[in-house]
């Protein structure tokens, strides 16, 4: 019985790419927290959100972690170092070893920590030719989650994300169905009855020419690759002035599923 459950971690986490109602972003860990809602009574299920786009590990275990300590959850997930990983010249083997430090931590406190591996980016624009380094730290992830009995959100392995309709516009998150997804692999992780399969295919898309493609990629591009170079020449960050969200309630979440729906 999980009566409590702690999201950390960055723009994933935090639900970016699915907005609810108020633009405010819901996210494959609100829509988890509400499946393990579900399965306690009502009213007796406590969930934080503290995730904020952008971060860096580091930022991360400063800022979120001491706080999901302080709440004591049941279950933690703790998705963090994706950021790290795609900024040049980080090493996957050096972030991993701060990753781990942070699972000792973590794993020493909280009854459950749940942690996550990057998303396979074989056809990803850009993000591509660092599918190497993603596996790399992906498999420093599984090992540590096999020394410190963590159960693990393996995203690479989760093909139905690959097909571009799992992605916002911005091809760096995921979109609500992604996200939808995502949730429902969670739940499998941790041996819950889901009601929806993940891993369900979806429906065939008509073939696209090599100049929607050309023009898509063009509009991309200028619209969000070129912003976030500049972002990061500037040194800034998305989630400068962004706060977590902090604690939901199961059936607010739902309300603004159930709106954008």
């Amino acid at each position: 019985m999980i009566g409590s459950y702690v999201a950390v971690g960055d723009s994933f986490t935090e639900g970016v790419g699915d907005p609810g109602p108020d633009g405010a972003f819901v996210g494959w860990a609100d829509r988890f927290a509400v499946l393990l809602a579900d399965r306690v009574p009502e009213g007796d299920f406590r969930y934080n959100n503290l995730a904020v786009r952008g971060k860096l590990l580091d930022q991360i275990i400063e800022d979120q972690v001491p706080r999901a300590l302080e709440l004591a959850p049941d279950l933690m997930s703790f998705c963090a170092g994706g950021n790290d990983i795609i900024r040049p010249g980080t090493d996957p083997d050096e972030v991993a070893e701060r990753f781990e430090r942070a699972v000792v931590r973590l794993t020493s406190a909280v009854g459950t920590v749940m942690v996550t591996t990057g998303f396979d980016t074989r056809d990803v624009p850009v993000l591509r030719h660092l599918r190497g380094k993603i596996a790399t730290y992906n498999g420093h992830v599984r090992a540590i989650a096999d020394r410190y009995g963590c159960p693990v959100l393996d995203l690479w392995s989760l093909k139905t994300v690959q097909d571009r309709r799992a992605w916002d516009d911005d091809r760096l998150h995921l979109s609500p169905e992604g996200h939808t997804r995502v949730a429902l692999r969670a739940g499998q992780v941790l041996g819950l009855e889901v009601p929806a399969d993940p891993e369900q295919p979806w429906p065939p898309l008509p073939p696209r020419g090599t100049f929607e493609v050309r023009r898509d990629n063009i509009h991309w591009a200028r619209e969000y690759l070129v912003p976030w170079i500049g972002r990061r020449l500037r040194g800034e960050s998305s989630g400068d002035h962004v706060s977590a969200k902090g604690a939901l309630s199961p059936d607010d979440i739902k309300l603004r599923i159930a709106s954008v729906a």
